[in-house]
């Protein structure tokens, strides 16, 4: 049996010098820590562990390695979650002789978490990471990415966190989709570009994922692993990374997105990457990570788990609407909840296994404008 305290040091940070909350109303009374004085327990009681990954080998970010600590110092100090939720902190993963130990070490402690129904919330480091926890991640799935950039290159080079994705990619059955939210055109291969949307992944430009940041909810929703690179928040929000730019989620929209992942029925890791504390500018950037981890728990805390009751029959928290479309032989099947307001679409494979599509409100008036959504068209294509 795989013993935890082998993989961690401690938390070991230092305790601020002014905090606006006191001690009983801030985030840290929320957590069990691993310190040297009480190591990692049972973990049985607990539904997400935090995992620090202060590795930043194969990156230009240097520095990045940092940031596990730095994010902590401010996570710490926000308030406590509104709703209960045992968290521990195990500390940071002990950094490997190579990086293909840290590599091997996080799998397997990613592997061990998920296998004993623990969340992973991984805090790194460089994305170069993020591979290690994508092998881990159960059965068939779909890989959210939050980035500016879309990290393959095309040319034969060592992977690093700009040319990590073919990694998790080619010959990986058990990915369904892939989808990158915020990249930005000016900043992206064209051609790499073209590459993704042949093998009919999702990309969504930054300007399109701000002019309706809600639709981005039901792409979370079925997805199995959603990343975070910090450059995808515009550097006026975020200026600690080694490669920010000028545009971007602002703060406020990068931490919905945040709650939405935590929300997500489907997910099994969700990890934070790329913050430079030795790029910061008065730790605006660890500052905007802490916040970001401290919505994702308060979406986490609050979710439904609707997905697994959505084939009851009668379980009266869902209503079902048909929608004719011309030309088609069939309606289209929305369901409802009524618990929450999300919305799916009801499909039935050719092979007559019943799938649930997350999809929007949007996608149903879409629907009776006789117009079939992409969303539905895409994840059919995918399925077939």
């Amino acid at each position: 049996m795989l013993d935890l305290n082998d993989y961690f040091d401690p938390v070991s940070i230092d305790k601020p010098m002014w905090s606006h909350l006191g001690e009983p109303s801030s985030f840290s009374h929320n957590l069990v820590i691993n310190t040297e004085n009480k190591g990692i327990t049972d973990l049985a009681t607990f539904r997400l562990a935090i995992v620090g990954v202060p590795d930043d080998r194969r990156s230009p970010n240097k520095g990045c390695a940092a940031a596990p600590d730095e994010i902590r110092s401010d996570l710490y100090q926000l308030s406590r979650l509104p709703v209960k939720m045992k968290i521990t902190d195990l500390g940071n993963l002990k950094k490997g002789v190579s990086f293909d130990d840290s590599l091997a070490a996080l799998s397997d402690v990613v592997e061990y978490l998920i296998n004993n129904n623990t969340f992973p919330l991984i805090i790194g480091g460089s994305s170069t990471l993020i591979p290690a926890i994508v092998n881990k991640i159960p059965g068939k799935f779909n890989y959210a990415s939050v980035d500016s950039r879309i990290d393959w290159v095309n040319e034969r080079k060592e992977k690093d966190s700009f040319n990590y994705l073919s990694d998790i990619i080619i010959g990986n059955d058990n990915l369904d989709n892939v989808m990158i939210v915020g990249y930005q055109s000016y900043l992206n291969d064209p051609q790499v570009m073209n590459r993704f949307r042949k093998m009919n992944y999702d990309l969504v430009r930054i300007g399109e994922a701000r002019e309706d940041i809600h639709e981005i909810e039901p792409s979370f929703r079925d997805s199995g692993l959603i990343t975070f690179d910090i450059s995808s928040v515009r550097q006026a929000d975020a200026p600690g990374t080694f490669a920010p730019s000028p545009n971007g989620f602002y703060g406020e929209e990068i931490c919905l997105l945040s709650r939405y992942a935590g929300l997500s029925d489907s997910l099994e890791a969700v990890g934070f990457f790329e913050v430079n504390p030795l790029l910061d500018s008065r730790r605006q950037t660890t500052s905007m990570a802490a916040q970001m981890i401290w919505f994702f728990l308060e979406g986490f805390a609050q979710k439904q788990n609707e997905s697994s009751v959505l084939e009851k029959e009668n379980s009266g928290r869902f209503v079902n609407y048909h929608v004719s479309i011309e030309d088609s032989n069939e309606d289209l099947v929305f369901v409802k909840s009524t618990v929450t307001n999300r919305w799916w679409i009801e499909y039935t494979s050719k092979k007559g296994e019943k799938h649930f599509i997350a999809c929007s409100y949007n996608d149903y008036l879409q629907a009776g404008e006789n117009e079939i959504p992409r969303r539905y068209m895409k994840a059919i294509k995918r399925i077939n």
